[in-house]
């Protein structure tokens, strides 16, 4: 009994850092869309150059989703968890560094930045989920603490854009300077769990063995009409999350409603998000995958046409922060536009993982394999939200919102039709194959 106490006891430190870890992916990730307000204020360029940042962050997924998993079967979780947290590090005190470089120069060593960040990204996304499962002990307490350490992260995403808006919201011109409190905190969070993780003991999750390499598995995976489909509808959902809160920073700044507001704003999309995931928490062993995917797609697709022809000059009331007179909180006026892409939010929260399970139901053994492709596809968090910039540049802001709804409609019949398993004649069942759960749940979502 005492043992086990102890056991208990010598978790909490590694659950800490873990959980620390889970909310870094939120607040990493989640700092490159407001930045892309800062950039185009302090160079003066496009909506699309403005959110090449967020793209080099997410192509990074592209780049590093396999060799990542090779990497995480080479070397384990801990050590590929202290990689990724100092290649973290590195990738922030890059952009840190474009804050002092000169003007020339500045912009390119962000970028170098944002993608050296995106690797420790995508290496957090295989290692936390699985490693907080077997931290809790698997099975219920497992899955709890991959639900707390999920909930943090959506109070960082929360956290994150509005942060940003306060500190740019008094300036002039913003600049990436100006954002340096925001990368303080992430290199000292980096820094403080990296060496607690290395000094302490942390028990590794059971590694999926097979005397198949992992090409044959991917091969394997690939056989399934509805996976491919449900690897592009990853693709199509992280641009979706993404550029619907990412895009409207951009158009509200450049709007009477401002930059302090704007960041608070789309804050609120990510806060919604979570009071979403809670709901979907609770009412998943009551409604099918298949069910709430086609209703969310359903929803969000109303919400965004809503969005797109709503006349600007319809005002809704909404408590948010501004700069106006000084900072403050109180009641503001924001487009109606604005209101139903926050509300998008609730629909994109539970998204995640109802595809995810669609997509790799019947996969068996090739379920691992799956889970690479899908963090590679992640990627979409960025080209589909630099698409929209372009579009913005090109016609509006509100234009480029037909790539969120032709991503929602895709979504939905992805639900309805393309989510149905109609392959035949593939085994997927491996007598050399050990078979683990941690390994195999859905990778973090950011």
């Amino acid at each position: 009994m005492n043992t086990t106490t102890d056991q208990n006891k010598n978790r909490i430190v590694p659950i800490i850092m873990m959980i620390a870890l889970f909310g870094m992916i939120s607040f990493v990730t989640n700092l490159a869309a407001p930045m892309g307000q800062v950039l185009k204020e302090q160079f003066g360029v496009s909506n699309f150059l403005g959110l090449l940042g967020n793209a080099a962050n997410f192509i990074a997924y592209a780049v590093m989703g396999i060799p990542g998993g090779m990497l995480l079967q080479r070397v384990g979780y801990k050590k590929t968890a202290l990689i990724a947290i100092a290649v973290g590090f590195v990738g922030v005190f890059v952009q840190f560094l474009s804050g002092h470089a000169p003007e020339g120069a500045a912009f390119v060593v962000y970028l170098l930045g944002a993608f050296i960040a995106g690797f420790s990204m995508c290496l957090l996304n295989t290692v936390v989920n699985p490693m907080l499962n077997t931290l809790g002990g698997g099975g219920n307490k497992g899955n709890q603490l991959i639900q707390v350490g999920g909930s943090f992260n959506s109070v960082m995403a929360t956290f994150t854009p509005a942060f940003v808006g306060i500190l740019i919201g008094e300036a002039t011109s913003a600049r990436i300077s100006d954002v340096f409190p925001v990368m303080y905190i992430a290199m000292g969070v980096f820094a403080v769990v990296f060496f607690v993780l290395m000094g302490i003991r942390i028990p590794e999750p059971h590694a999926t063995k097979t005397k198949e390499p992992m090409g044959t598995l991917m091969s394997g995976a690939m056989k399934f009409r509805h996976f491919i489909l449900g690897a592009i509808a990853i693709f199509v959902y992280v641009g979706v999350e993404v550029g619907t809160p990412g895009v409207m920073i951009l158009w509200l700044s450049d709007t009477p409603v401002g930059k302090t507001t704007a960041g608070f704003v789309a804050g609120i999309y990510w806060l919604f998000m979570l009071a979403g995931r809670l709901i979907g928490a609770s009412l998943g062993s009551k409604i099918s995958s298949k069910a709430m995917l086609s209703t969310a797609s359903f929803v969000g697709l109303l919400l965004i046409l809503a969005a797109i022809f709503s006349p600007t000059t319809i005002e809704v009331t909404f408590p948010a922060f501004t700069s106006e007179g000084g900072l403050s909180f109180g009641l503001v006026q924001i487009p109606i536009n604005a209101m139903f892409m926050v509300l998008v939010g609730f629909c994109t929260s539970i998204m995640w993982g109802s595809i995810f399970n669609l997509a790799v139901e019947g996969l068996g053994k090739f379920t691992p394999a799956a889970t690479g492709i899908f963090m590679t596809l992640v990627c979409g968090g960025g080209i589909l939200p630099a698409i929209q910039g372009g579009i913005a540049d090109s016609v509006s802001y509100l234009a480029s919102y037909w790539v969120i709804a032709i991503g929602l409609a895709y979504l939905l019949f992805y639900a309805l039709i393309g989510s149905k398993n109609v392959t035949t004649g593939v085994s997927v069942t491996d007598e050399e194959v050990s078979v683990d759960t941690a390994s195999q749940s859905a990778p973090v979502e950011e």
